[in-house]
C-alpha cells in the first residue's frame, strides 16, 4: 500500500517505523524544525529524524492551506494517509485526496478524551483504562468513525509517560493490522460519553495540598514527565514525578516523614522528583542533597 505519514513527536515514531517496514511510504509530513537546546538551534522533530534515517522524503510546511500545498499532497497518489499527532488541522482537500481516506491514531478510547491531551487527562481523571483508537478523519475534532481500538488498564503506578510509551507501541501494532485489512467498515462514535482533553495549562501544574491525596497523586502521575506537577521546597520549584497514596494525616503540605506529605485527606509519598536544572532522581537521593522544610508550599 502507498502511504503518506503525518506526525511530529516521539509518540508517532513507532507507527512510522512499523508502517515503513511493510508498506511504501511515499512521503512524511512533519512540523518544521524548532529552536531547541541552549544554542536555540533548529532541531528536526523526532518523526523527521526517524524518516530521514529510513531514507524517506520529509515535507515540513508551516501550513497546509494553499492550493499548491493541496496539489503537492494529491500528487503523491497515496492509497491512505496515516496521521499521528501531526499538529496541523487537515483541510477538506487533503482529507479527500487519498483513495482510502486519512486515518488517525488517537491515544484514547473515543469518544472519551477527544482533543490535545488524552493521555494526561485519563490519568488525572482516575480512569481505570485507556487505549488507542484508529479513526477515519473528518472535519470535526476527533469525531470520525472508529475502525479499531485496543485497550489497556491504567495501573496505580502508571504515569502519563509510562502510558505514552505503551500506547505508542499499541498504536503502531494496531495501525499495521488495520492497513492489512483495508477497506474496513467503521463504527460511528456514540453521542454519549464525549469528553474533551484540553491542552494542559501551566497553572494546573502547581500542587494544591488541600486536595484529597488521591487527587494529588493523580495530578503528579498525570503530569509526569511533562510539564511536571510542582511545589515549592525551600524557595525551589521542585517537580514531583512519581508518587503513591499512603496512610497519614496532618496539615495540608506538612512533611510527615521522609518525602511523605499530608494532603486535605490522607497523604502522598513522593517516589521520584526533580530539582531545577537537575535530572530526575528517586526521592531517597533527593533527600540526601536537601532538607525538607516542615511544610511544602
Amino acid at each position: 500500500m502507498r502511504v503518506v505519514f503525518m506526525g511530529t513527536p516521539e509518540f508517532s515514531v513507532p507507527a512510522l517505523q512499523a508502517i515503513a517496514a511493510r508498506h511504501e511510504v511515499a512521503a512524511v509530513y512533519s512540523q518544521p524544525p524548532r529552536a531547541a537546546g541552549r544554542g536555540q538551534k533548529p532541531r528536526p522533530s523526532p518523526v523527521q529524524a526517524a524518516a530521514e534515517a529510513l531514507g524517506i522524503e520529509v515535507r515540513t510546511p508551516e501550513r497546509l492551506k494553499s492550493p499548491e500545498d493541496h496539489a503537492d499532497f494529491a500528487a503523491l497518489g497515496a492509497d491512505v494517509a496515516v496521521v499521528v499527532a501531526y499538529g496541523l488541522i487537515l483541510p477538506p482537500a487533503v482529507l479527500a485526496a487519498p483513495r482510502l481516506g486519512c486515518l488517525n491514531i488517537h491515544a484514547s478510547l473515543l469518544p472519551r478524551w477527544r482533543g490535545a491531551a488524552p493521555i494526561q487527562r485519563a490519568v488525572m481523571a482516575g480512569d481505570a483504562e485507556t487505549g488507542v483508537a484508529i479513526m477515519r478523519m473528518e472535519a470535526g475534532l476527533d469525531t470520525g468513525p472508529v475502525l479499531a481500538e485496543a485497550r489497556t488498564p491504567i495501573g496505580p503506578g502508571d504515569t502519563a509517560g509510562d502510558l505514552h510509551d505503551r500506547l505508542a507501541r499499541m498504536g503502531a501494532g494496531l495501525i499495521v493490522e488495520v492497513l492489512e485489512r483495508l477497506p474496513l467498515s467503521a463504527a460511528p462514535q456514540p453521542e454519549d460519553g464525549v469528553t474533551y482533553a484540553a491542552k494542559i495549562d501551566k497553572a494546573e501544574a502547581r500542587i494544591d495540598w488541600t486536595l484529597p491525596a488521591a487527587q494529588v497523586d493523580r495530578l503528579i502521575q498525570g503530569l509526569s514527565p511533562f510539564p511536571g506537577a510542582w511545589c515549592e521546597v525551600a524557595s525551589e520549584r521542585v517537580k514531583l514525578l512519581r508518587s503513591r497514596v499512603v496512610p497519614g494525616a496532618g496539615a495540608p503540605g506538612q512533611v510527615l516523614a521522609g518525602f511523605t506529605v499530608a494532603c486535605g485527606d490522607g497523604a502522598v509519598e513522593v517516589l521520584e522528583a526533580q530539582r531545577p536544572g537537575k535530572r530526575p532522581l528517586p526521592a531517597a537521593e533527593i533527600l540526601r542533597g536537601m532538607d525538607l522544610p516542615e511544610r511544602l508550599g
